[in-house]
């Protein structure tokens, strides 16, 4: 090695100016770019995604943590009110996050063809479809909300003092699909620190307005569980307000043309086709989770807090992740849009070494201290025991993880959500679940075994997910 480049490898003012470069990238994704993400150097482009999607995923967990702070001064009824209802809403995401992947699939790739019009009218047929099922689910949902609440095993006392609460969350989910919908619109376009403002306002609405209608303040009366729901829809409400005031102003990478706000049965059909497999990702994601909660309700309530805990503590660390995740999304439909297939493909490694790099972190400080972010939320000794050792166990397994949450993404983002869903079905139904019932009553590891058998199926995971990208089938794919 020459002495020149030994002493630029050494330079401190080398290292400051990546340093300078590094939080001008940050302050660019914050603030929003109009970089072309085809062409623009790939570690720099997965930094103005990535960033504000992170965040963005985070105002999404805040939100959930501040209506349940509000909420839990109210008692134990009206906290498990709002468990209940949102377990009632499981399939509202469940849906709102499949059409967010046909969304992103079909938006990404006409940008990246340079087809701006294309992009609005794929748009525009992913808001009227959330908006139909919407209607269809949300008006008998809100007119049935106590008989609802009484199959979810609710006590006669929450449904009367709930049923408000979970018939206005319900009715009103409309607003909720458009969120998912529209800012999926607003990611694969490009236009990520958008759908990160969109967040905050909904995030700063809602805690402004939950004391005050939950409690009242001044002419208003305290609404009490009532309240919350109303808060959390106005805040919401006023986020959609704010998405659709940009889509039509069309300042950014993608504006809503007058000429494409019309019905489009060739571009809905793709839409349906590509989001439906997004919606059975989902579903199974979801089930397979009440299938580990059952198994795990044998052991005791013990277990069952201390795997509560441990699983919110980590899906609120994999929140950054799937921020990363959805940027190798976008970036794949992009980069096919443009013919250029192998630049998505580095674009998904390079994503993925990131992303080990972030949980590879977190599973090191989880391994060696997971007792201390049990204790954050329970005193008692057989829970954090519980927890402590489960967080452990499947801190063991994140950086595998890592890699296989980026390539499943990957898939979706090029359209193909049929191998995701076929992987989610043999790692997590077939997997998964029968695993963990063996090695937890079987084998006699209890609830530990079912924190072994989400790290076994995570990684088989992410060795098919891995296989299966390295084909390369995926570029093939025609949206």
């Amino acid at each position: 090695m020459s002495y020149k480049k030994r002493l630029s490898n050494n330079n401190p003012s080398i290292s400051k100016n990546n340093f300078i470069s590094l939080l001008k990238s940050i302050r660019e994704a914050i603030s929003g770019t109009d970089k072309d993400f085809t062409t623009t150097r790939l570690s720099k482009a997965i930094i103005l995604l990535s960033i504000p999607m992170v965040i963005e995923m985070i105002m999404e967990s805040i939100f959930a943590i501040a209506d349940i702070f509000f909420v839990s001064k109210l008692g134990p009824d009206a906290i498990a009110t709002v468990g209940l209802t949102e377990s009632l809403l499981t399939i509202i995401y469940a849906i709102g996050m499949g059409l967010s992947m046909g969304t992103t699939a079909l938006v990404s790739r006409r940008i990246g063809e340079r087809k701006p019009y294309r992009a609005s009218i794929a748009a525009v047929q992913s808001i009227i479809a959330g908006a139909l099922v919407s209607i269809i689910i949300g008006i008998p949902a809100m007119i049935f909300a106590k008989d609802l609440l009484r199959i979810m095993g609710a006590s006669p006392e929450i449904i009367e003092t709930g049923y408000v609460y979970a018939s206005i969350l319900l009715g009103s989910n409309l607003i909720i699909m458009l969120l998912f919908i529209i800012n999926a619109v607003f990611r694969s376009s490009g236009d990520a620190a958008i759908s990160m403002r969109v967040l905050f306002l909904a995030n700063f609405a809602n805690i402004i307005l939950d004391p005050i209608f939950i409690f009242g303040f001044g002419p208003i009366p305290a609404f009490g569980i009532k309240g919350a729901a109303i808060a959390t829809t106005i805040g919401r409400g006023l986020a959609v307000i704010f998405q659709f005031y940009m889509l039509l102003k069309g300042n950014g990478r993608i504006k809503i043309f007058k000429k494409a706000i019309r019905l489009n049965l060739k571009v809905m059909r793709d839409l349906i086709k590509i989001s439906f497999g997004g919606i059975l990702q989902s579903i199974i994601a979801h089930s397979s989770w009440i299938g580990m909660v059952r198994i795990i309700a044998i052991f005791g309530s013990a277990a069952l807090a201390g795997y509560t805990i441990a699983i919110r503590i980590i899906i609120f660390v994999l929140l950054p992740s799937w921020g990363l995740s959805n940027a190798a999304a976008t970036l794949v439909g992009q980069n096919l849009g443009a013919n250029k297939p192998e630049r998505a493909e580095k674009a998904v490694w390079a994503t993925s070494y990131v992303n080990m790099v972030l949980l590879g972190v977190f599973s090191i400080i989880f391994i060696i201290e997971p007792h201390f972010f049990i204790r954050i939320f329970t005193n008692e000794i057989d829970v954090i025991e519980s927890g402590a050792k489960g967080l452990r166990i499947i801190s063991f397994g994140f950086i595998f993880y890592a890699m296989g949450m980026v390539m499943v993404q990957a898939f979706n983002g090029a359209g193909d959500t049929r191998t995701p869903t076929l992987i989610n079905i043999v790692c997590f139904w077939i997997i998964e679940i029968p695993v963990a019932y063996y090695l937890a009553t079987m084998n006699g590891m209890n609830e530990y075994g079912v924190y072994t058998a989400i790290i076994i199926a995570e990684s088989i995971m992410t060795i098919i997910a891995m296989w299966l990208f390295k084909k390369g089938d995926w570029k093939k794919e025609k949206v």
